[in-house]
């Protein structure tokens, strides 16, 4: 499947500007991709399908959360957290993308969590930094994108965790296993 299959595929179920996003974060992942000596392909389609389920209705999202392999505490916690899980199921039975990297980028683009692949914390990171983003703390995290893939992630999952627990928001496990494995991996395994 090509870029502009996928394009064609994907602008029907996001808003403009959620669409121009998109673009955008694909754009960003395929550079750190370049950078970081990963796949550009996979980057790029995991990053283009990041938020295909993003406003899929939510009792469709909670009848595939249900349905399938996903954890059902999901629906547990905010709707938002679910369009990763759910996108990575859906491009597997309405396009037939089976590759493992690509679906969890996907699923986890989100929360993260322990043990992320390169492609994984790729997508994180790409979706926090692309350029159309603009919050207090974000040009410190683009910079160390340059740098080192690993303490931007762990950049993203802190201030990630920051940002809900100063709006009193409940955290998805994934979250905090994510800053805990990417602290130890920054720590030399301690």
């Amino acid at each position: 499947m090509n870029r502009q299959e996928v394009i064609e595929i994907i602008e029907p179920h996001l808003t403009k500007e959620r669409f121009e996003h998109t673009l955008r974060v694909a754009e960003t992942a395929v550079g750190l991709a370049k950078m970081y000596g990963e796949s550009k392909e996979k980057a790029e389609l995991a990053s283009l399908f990041h938020d295909y389920a993003k406003y899929r209705p939510l009792d469709e999202m909670e009848r595939i959360i249900k349905t399938n392999y996903l954890p059902k505490d999901l629906l547990q916690y905010h709707h938002e957290l679910w369009h990763g899980p759910v996108g990575s199921i859906l491009i597997e039975q309405e396009y037939g993308i089976v590759d493992e990297e690509v679906k969890s980028a996907i699923y986890y683009h989100t929360t993260g969590r322990s043990n992320m692949t390169k492609l994984d914390m790729i997508v994180f990171v790409a979706d926090y930094i692309e350029p159309g983003r603009s919050f207090p703390g974000l040009e410190e995290v683009r910079e160390k994108a340059q740098e080192d893939l690993v303490q931007t992630a762990w950049m993203v999952s802190r201030n990630t965790i920051s940002f809900l627990m100063s709006k009193h928001s409940r955290i998805y496990p994934d979250t905090f296993h994510a800053y805990n494995d990417l602290t130890k991996q920054l720590n030399g395994g301690n």
